[in-house]
């Protein structure tokens, strides 16, 4: 019973169920600007930031601003659809501080490059969560920070889950964030 109430991930989210959720999330970003969930993590300008699972950008755009012309933002995200937005948003508001990768775990970037990952309400959906910490945790400089929001996971299973391989501890809590920041392989 548990497997055929189990969401498959092999196919990716047709575009009009894509285009539903965005418009959902530009409704929420009325009531809910994504700034004010950027502006508890201290991003500062010059910041080399992930998105994951960046979906339509409400998130990506704000950041992308917010590092300035001396930092950048990746966007990551499995569903293609979501990657053109993303482009489509980037072109309007002429970010060229920002890059989109399509991915469901390796983002092909280099070691040790990144100051934070953002990753808002995704990990409930990702199968194989140990590799891509292993990913996380490889590009992300040392003492560098992954930011967690997810509300389909409640505390106990986001602990479990992200310090469980010693890869990252929990560096504090904000309202609805977790930071964590990697540990030494």
């Amino acid at each position: 019973m548990e497997n055929r109430n189990k969401k498959k991930f092999d196919k990716h989210q047709s575009k009009l169920d894509f285009k539903f959720m965005s418009f959902f999330f530009k409704i929420r970003d009325i009531f809910k600007p994504p700034i004010q969930k950027l502006n508890k993590i201290d991003i500062k300008s010059g910041d080399y930031i992930l998105d994951y699972g960046c979906g339509p950008g409400s998130y990506t755009i704000v950041a992308a601003e917010l590092v300035g012309p001396s930092g950048r933002i990746f966007a990551a995200d499995v569903n293609p659809f979501a990657i053109e937005k993303v482009k489509s948003k980037s072109e309007k508001k002429k970010l060229n501080n920002l890059k989109t990768i399509v991915t469901d775990c390796k983002t092909g970037l280099k070691e040790s490059y990144l100051d934070k990952i953002i990753c808002f309400d995704t990990l409930h959906d990702i199968n194989d969560r140990k590799s891509l910490l292993n990913e996380f945790h490889r590009i992300l400089k040392p003492h560098a920070i992954l930011i967690l929001d997810d509300h389909h996971l409640n505390e106990e299973q986001i602990l479990n889950e992200i310090i469980s391989d010693n890869l990252f501890r929990l560096l504090e809590k904000k309202q609805e964030l977790y930071l964590f920041t990697n540990t030494e392989t």
